[in-house]
Formats: C-alpha cells, structure tokens, sequence
C-alpha cells in the first residue's frame, strides 16, 4: 500500500507554485460546499493543477474495468444499465410499444441510465470487489435514484453525514476508501481527501469533467463563469470549485436580469441579494460582469442554456461593440451531456403522440427527470413523476412530484377504459425499477376491470 506521503504529495505540490494573474482569486463561499469557507485558506490556488497531480497519486483511480463480474452483481440486483429478459427488453425489441387488453405502453426511445451513470455505479461495485475488507464511503449519492443508492449501503458502503456545518468526514480514516460521485465533488473536498490518506476512487461523469475545464479556461482569461444550474446542486458546487470569479444563474428570467444590470446598471444591493447564494466571494457585479465566460450544469435544459448563451453574446455587443466581443465573451461550446439531450428530445417526441397520461421515473433530487417532468407539463399533458414504484397503488392511487417540487396525491390517477400511456425515465433510473413501475400499471387495470366484474 502506497504511503501517506505518497498520496499528500498530491496536496503538498502547489505549496510553491506561482498565483496565476487574475482580477481576483477567489474562494466558494456557499453553506452547502462541503468544505467550509472558514476552513479554506486565502491564498491562491490553481485546482487544475493539484487535480493533474492527483490524477499520478497510486491510491486515485478513476478507471473503469469493465469488470463482467461487478456488472453480473449489479444485474443481479436489479439495477443494472439495461434489462435483458423483461418487459422493456421486449419493449424496445418491438418498437419501443407494447399493447395489453385495452392499455398502450409508449416507452421513449431514450430513457433510463446513461453511459456515465453506469460507469459509476460499476466503478463502485467493482471498488468493493477490490477492497473487500476495506471500509468504503461515498461523499455524496453516487447517483440521483433511492434503488442504486440502497443497494450500496447493503454493501457496506457509508454515506458521508450531512450537517447543518456540512459534510463530516470525521469518520474517513486513514487507508480507507471514498468513492467521489457521478457528478463530482468539490476540489476542497478531494484536496481533504488527499490529506488524509485514503484511496480515492473517482467517478465523476467525463462530461461534468468537461464543463471544469470550461470554467477553469474562463478563470485563466480573467472571466467571470456564468454557470446555467441551480447552486445548491451537488454538481453545482463541484463545478464552481474549480471556477474563479462566478455567478449562477438558475434560469432564462435570472439571466434576463444579469443582462439588464450589465446594460443599465441596477441597485446593487437587491442584485446581491437576488444571487445571495450563487456567486462566489466577493462578487461585485459592478466590477465582475466585465467579461463573461458560460457553462452550465450538464442536466439543465439544452434549449435554455442556448437561448442564455445568445443573450449574454448578444449584450456584450451592446454594451462593448462587435469587434470587442472576444475580450469581454467566451461561449465555450455545448456542454449538455449527450444522455441528457437525448433523453430530453426523446420526451418532446413522446409529447407529440399526445399520449393520455406520462408516467415519468427517477430520483426526486435527479435534476434531468425534472426537465423531463417539465417537458410534459408544458406540454399541458398529465404527467406523474414518481420515484420509486412504491408510489404507486394497485388501488388506483399514486403519490407524485410536480417539476416545481410539490408532492401530490391523485386517487383514480389510470382513466377506465382504453389508455394510451407514455413512459420514460431519468438518467439514473435502472430498467427493473421501469419495470416494476409498468407491473404496478397493469395490476391497477386489472384491479379496475375486477371492480367491474363484482
């Protein structure tokens, strides 16, 4: 086992590099980053290159085997990428349609688990295949679903404790393992890691990788990171880890805003406190709207982060002319991951069969099932979003969530009669609990045609 000195050399290296030249080096200062403001220290620091230094410690792997064995495990489980002997199976063997009695299953032809969310959880399996006897943590869910999540913890996987200061790591030891998740964690908390020793088994998703390097760019140009997301988003809060002077805008309205203070000035003080927690220390926007750099939390809305993108272009030509745009805007290309994408096409597809009902399934807290929720209700079709098949009843109950967040019951939910309903699931939903959620379809219908019969 490679020694301490070994694995803190990862941290120890920066010591004596150079700050980089920028308008202000800052630090995140949000409550929900796991390391606290208060425990994290002023002077400069180049996270991409204490990240490249990690990357060579013996105890951080971000290698995924492909082990047969692990993938076997997780299929076992039910939760494995794709079924291969159910319903879905035949599903999408069949033209992704399925038609029983007097109900029309329409499954979206992209749905459920993504590459990258696979490659996560197999990494995890095959972590506790490598470490057998080794305690493992996780820093956060290793993916947005309840199913995948429990499945760890039966084995033996902790979960790091969330408190109101944060996340205690008092419990990681020295020799241990911690997993980092699907969507990444903050570069102080990997930094913290290091420190302590342990083995570090990395899986965060390349695309989130991608939009840290597009931050990280911004930060060398002395741009302030626009970042498309939502703040408190585990995702969020390891992206603006790596970024230098940032401001996170949750939506088009928000961006709208930003621009129009950017063009005509504004109160600064409801400005601050509009963003009071999505910016980074010392955010001025009188001083740090200057030069503008987008990116975006890979699960948001393709089509918003786009129309975002084109406004914040479109003021600094107002406000700067065309021919100063590059000194003043960086768009650093499309960072939406494909899964995301397709999985959002895929729903505007559904909408346009105009199905009687969408049943849609992930995680409550899973970002891309709650565009796809939202795809539906604009739509203006009824849509239940459900996270686990526990939701729903045979008794023709189902207990859902509205995009906007709001828990609701709905008795009577399935129409009598004949029924076309449309299905589809977020990116960190395996295909049994699709399945079991489908069972439950059918043995409500079943339960309405006995309540006819009697």
């Amino acid at each position: 086992m490679a020694s301490t000195a070994t694995v803190a050399s990862a941290s120890a290296a920066y010591a004596a590099r150079p700050a980089l030249p920028s308008r202000r080096v800052v630090r995140a200062s949000r409550a929900s980053v796991v390391v606290r403001a208060a425990d994290e220290k002023d002077e400069p620091f180049d996270a991409r290159a204490f990240r490249r230094e990690l990357s060579k410690s013996p105890k951080y792997n971000r290698s995924f085997k492909k082990d047969e064995e692990s993938a076997e495990a997780m299929e076992n489980a039910g939760i494995g990428m794709l079924s291969k002997g159910g319903l879905v199976a035949q599903m999408r063997a069949e033209g992704f349609q399925h038609v029983k009695g007097d109900v029309t299953l329409k499954l979206a032809d992209a749905y459920g688990f993504c590459w990258g969310v696979e490659r996560a959880v197999q990494m995890a399996y095959e972590a506790r295949k490598q470490f057998p006897d080794e305690q493992i943590h996780i820093t956060n869910e290793i993916i947005h679903n309840p199913t995948v999540n429990k499945r760890l913890q039966d084995m033996g996987v902790k979960f790091i404790e969330e408190t109101s200061e944060g996340k205690d790591f008092s419990d990681v030891k020295e020799g241990e393992v911690v997993i980092l998740p699907a969507f990444g964690a903050s570069v102080w908390e990997m930094k913290m890691l290091a420190e302590k020793g342990v083995s570090i088994v990395d899986t965060t998703c390349p695309w989130v990788s991608k939009v840290w390097n597009a931050v990280d760019a911004h930060k060398r140009k002395e741009f302030t990171s626009i970042i498309h997301g939502k703040w408190a988003h585990e995702e969020t809060v390891a992206t603006t880890s790596f970024a230098g002077v940032y401001l996170v805008v949750k939506d088009l309205a928000e961006a709208e805003y930003v621009c129009d203070y950017i063009l005509n000035g504004g109160d600064k003080a409801e400005f601050m406190a509009k963003f009071a927690n999505a910016h980074s220390k010392g955010f001025d926007p009188d001083v740090d709207l200057e030069g503008l750099g987008i990116a975006n939390q890979t699960t948001m809305l393709k089509g918003e982060t786009e129309q975002i993108g084109k406004l914040l272009e479109k003021t600094m030509m107002s406000k700067y002319g065309v021919t100063e745009l590059d000194n003043h805007y960086k768009n650093a290309g499309d960072t939406i991951c494909d899964a995301t994408q397709e999985r959002q096409d895929a729903m505007y597809k559904l909408v346009e069969d105009k199905p009687d009902v969408i049943i849609v399934i992930g995680g409550f807290n899973s970002s891309n099932t709650q565009h796809l929720q939202e795809i539906a209700e604009d739509a203006g079709i009824t849509s239940y979003w459900v996270d686990t098949p526990d939701r729903l009843d045979a008794a023709n109950v189902v207990t859902w969530r509205t995009a906007h967040g709001e828990l609701k019951t709905t008795e009577n939910w399935l129409p009598e009669g004949a029924v076309t309903i449309g299905v589809t699931s977020g990116a960190s939903t395996p295909d049994k609990v699709v399945e079991d959620v489908i069972d439950l379809i059918f043995a409500t219908k079943e339960g309405q045609k006995a309540a006819v019969a009697a």
